[in-house]
């Protein structure tokens, strides 16, 4: 069974609010007096199905944000339900006046928060910046200025030509999730589009080869070394948390240069037994530690 696609999700929701009735003045005061007096959920309810379908036409201006309209829907829903339990009915206004700032509120922060990992928008200045520089700027180009200047753009916001160009900075370099799709069929995700750059099934099965030869080479090489030999390798070239040579010497109640020398003479021994063998090179010390 194949999932819908997120243009069928959406239009299931729009044919399902679509049976909601938008409420008359008379009946949805009544109803908001019946949920503000006595905390009538099925009233509350009622005043919150009966204007899912605004939130829906508020959510398409903010479409050209490049966020999911579902999720835009979703938080706009958030924004209503909390308009009606801020709702007084006795000021005189409808419902979906006082709601709208709150629904617009819920989807600018969604949309703020999904734009990128770094904080933007977190004063009133940046937010008002951030909605309405694009449209500044189209008005400046509909004027003939075909490349319009960040000062024109600060007057008609009254900010600071400074503020303007980081906004703009900000916007332009979204962050980008792998996990984001490529479209509304919401299968295909941008991780699917990259190229996997490492070892095929018979490069890795070479070098699964290479390295268990390296091992058996490297236990071989070991059983040729003395009982203080073996132990100055183990813990100074087959560990992520090598001893010093003092702490060697201490072990052994041998000198520092004692120490040294044993070490020098242990890896000379391993070094015959791996004629590729590097003690500088990463790689051999990787390898002497899967024998640790």
């Amino acid at each position: 069974m194949n999932l819908p696609t997120v243009t069928e999700t959406l239009d299931l929701y729009m044919a399902e609010i679509q049976k909601f009735d938008i409420l008359d003045p008379e009946e949805e005061f009544k109803l908001a007096v019946r949920f503000k007096k006595y905390g009538d959920m099925e009233a509350a309810e009622r005043l919150v199905t009966s204007n899912l379908r605004f939130v829906v036409k508020i959510a398409h201006e903010y479409k050209n944000y490049r966020v999911r309209l579902l999720d835009l829907i979703q938080e706009g829903n958030i924004g209503l339900m909390h308009a009606v339990k801020k709702f007084d009915p006795y000021k005189g206004y409808r419902l979906i006046s006082y709601a709208v700032w709150w629904i617009r509120a819920y989807m600018q922060n969604y949309i703020i928060r999904s734009w990128s990992l770094v904080k933007i928008g977190t004063t009133q200045t940046q937010r008002k910046l951030f909605f309405k520089l694009n449209q500044v700027k189209r008005n400046l180009e509909q004027l003939s200025l075909d490349h319009p200047e960040f000062r024109e753009a600060a007057e008609l916001l009254n900010v600071k030509e400074s503020e303007v160009l980081e906004m703009e900075q900000r916007i332009s370099n979204r962050d980008l999730s792998l996990d984001a799709t490529l479209n509304d069929d919401g299968v295909s995700l941008f991780i699917d589009q990259l190229v996997d750059e490492g070892m095929n099934q018979e490069e890795q099965l070479i070098k699964a080869e290479q390295r268990a030869l390296v091992r058996r080479n490297i236990a071989g090489a070991l059983a040729k070394l003395n009982e203080r030999e073996s132990y100055i390798i183990r813990n100074r070239i087959m560990t992520d948390e090598p001893k010093t040579l003092q702490e060697i010497g201490d072990t052994f109640n041998i000198t520092r240069e004692r120490a040294r020398q044993i070490e020098k003479e242990a890896l000379k021994k391993v070094r015959l037994a791996l004629p590729y063998f590097d003690e500088d090179s990463p790689s051999a010390s990787g390898e002497l530690a899967l024998q640790s």
